[in-house]
């Protein structure tokens, strides 16, 4: 039955996902939220969503049928308490992604394949959904329903609805909303599961790592004997949680004895190359138009998994050789006077790290005198606003040439206790010997950047949030800057 289903914080990346999956199930479609920015924002205008900003009452006239309450919603927000007073029938984004597409009541259960992980899960989950399209043009029953937290380039989407068994799923540890605290993922019951990494985070919802892991357990407990985990290799605390798995667990990595073994990896140009062994011998080589170390192991991951599932060798060295990365993920969002401006989705300092380690691989010129290698952080997640990691942060960073350090986001709503301290950063990284400096606003760390970047230089903005629009507004100056450049051809 048709219904109109609305989503109070609809621009988060697995809301704008639902919102989609939801339309294509023919149901009327409608969304609020306090701020839209790219790329859900630019994903929700394509599908004719309207989304009402900021929130408030009034958002839910006409009465929707049912309201989708997203996880940053709280008590205290309009729309959550006008649904209370009045008894609107809601849930959340991981509930109605079982019950209306996962295990619907009166028709056969997808096959769930799950990823996930504190690190790599986006890029995994479309590596293998991409394996699986691939797959589809000599069988279609592989062709895969599939919902991303990020828009896959090789989509241009981050959801797919087909009629297929297949569905596979980012697994989000953050809570499910206001009245669940519980892991998102645990709504998803897998058939199959990749386990990317297990780190702390989300200090917002977690008070330690043993907290996490405690999540991550009761997801592991969730997969049938049927099934299979994909566990990665380097990590003791991905072992404590795959320890108990009632079904087989397969590691992959670089460890010698892994059942999946990454082996004869080099990068160049940008691009990966690599063997990968079975059980100690040959089992296919890659090659990948993307580097970084972390990216390799996402698609041996996806590989292992999509072969356990059926999807022949072939196709799936097709797909990583065709693989366009993710949305936000080392993103070249634009090239001026042989400048390049980099954007990627940074929540954690392992995830920074990784990001710069890989663009030292795709830009190795950038030797810290001409191609410097810039990073421009906004310590705008839950965790990388606390001071939980601030020495893990400063040691990330001094990979780079350059720091400019923003101040944290929103840091009022963050105890002073608790708080990341900047400019203890920035201090420390100086005393390193990596040059850095706190900017008080955007239009500084512009005025920086236009004034002392040149030719050969990467610009690593870092951010999960919109930055106060750097990405549109930094290209925009450094064309005014340098007049003479013309728009220069992004890979």
């Amino acid at each position: 039955m048709t219904k109109h289903i609305h989503l109070s914080g609809i621009c988060g990346t697995a809301m704008a996902s639902i919102a989609g999956l939801l339309g294509a199930q023919g149901h009327r479609v409608t969304g609020s939220d306090a701020a839209a920015y790219p790329p859900m924002s630019d994903l929700l205008a394509s599908l004719g969503i309207p989304v009402a900003q900021p929130y408030a009452a009034a958002n839910l006239d006409p009465l929707p049928d049912l309201v989708v309450i997203g996880n940053a919603l709280s008590r205290g927000n309009p729309e959550v308490e006008r649904i209370l007073d009045e008894r609107i029938p809601f849930t959340s984004m991981a509930a109605i992604l079982r019950e209306e597409f996962l295990a619907p009541a009166g028709r056969p259960a997808r096959h769930s394949l799950v990823v996930a992980g504190t690190h790599g899960k986006t890029t995994t989950t479309s590596m293998l959904a991409w394996i699986f399209q691939t797959a589809a043009a000599s069988d279609p029953a592989f062709e895969p329903s599939f919902l991303i937290g990020g828009v896959a380039e090789n989509f241009g989407t981050s959801f797919q609805l087909r009629p297929t068994v297949p569905f596979i799923l980012e697994g989000d540890e953050y809570d499910t909303a206001f009245y669940d605290k519980g892991p998102k993922f645990l709504h998803y019951f897998p058939d199959s599961l990749i386990l990317t990494s297990v780190e702390f985070d989300h200090a917002d919802i977690y008070a330690d790592l043993a907290q996490v892991q405690t999540a991550f357990r009761r997801l592991v407990n969730l997969v049938p004997r049927r099934g299979v985990i994909l566990a990665w290799d380097g990590s003791s605390n991905v072992t404590e949680c795959v320890a108990r798995a009632f079904c087989p667990v397969e590691r992959y990595g670089l460890a010698p004895d892994s059942r999946w073994r990454i082996a004869d990896l080099h990068f160049a140009d940008g691009h990966s190359h690599w063997s990968l062994l079975l059980d100690g011998q040959l089992w296919a080589t890659f090659f990948m138009p993307i580097a970084g170390e972390h990216n390799v192991l996402n698609a041996t991951a996806a590989a292992a998994l999509a072969f356990r599932n059926g999807v022949p060798v072939a196709a799936i060295q097709a797909a990583l050789a065709s693989f366009r990365s993710v949305r936000r993920r080392l993103e070249v969002r634009d090239r001026v006077a042989g400048i390049t401006v980099i954007d990627d989705f940074a929540h954690h300092p392992t995830a920074i790290r990784e990001t710069l380690r890989a663009l030292r691989q795709m830009f190795p010129s950038a030797d810290g005198c001409s191609g410097r290698l810039w990073a421009i952080l906004e310590p705008r997640s839950n965790t990388l606003r606390r001071n939980v990691f601030e020495q893990e942060l400063t040691a990330s960073l001094a990979l780079a040439d350059r720091v400019l350090l923003a101040n944290v986001y929103q840091q009022e709503r963050i105890p002073e206790s608790e708080r990341l301290h900047p400019e203890q950063v920035v201090a420390a990284l100086n005393e390193q010997g990596t040059p850095s400096l706190l900017c008080s606003s955007t239009d500084q760390i512009i005025d920086t950047l236009v004034h002392q970047a040149a030719p050969g230089d990467v610009l690593a903005i870092l951010s999960n949030g919109g930055f106060d629009g750097i990405y549109q507004k930094l290209p925009a100056s450094l064309r005014i800057a340098h007049p003479e450049s013309h728009s220069e051809p992004t890979p």
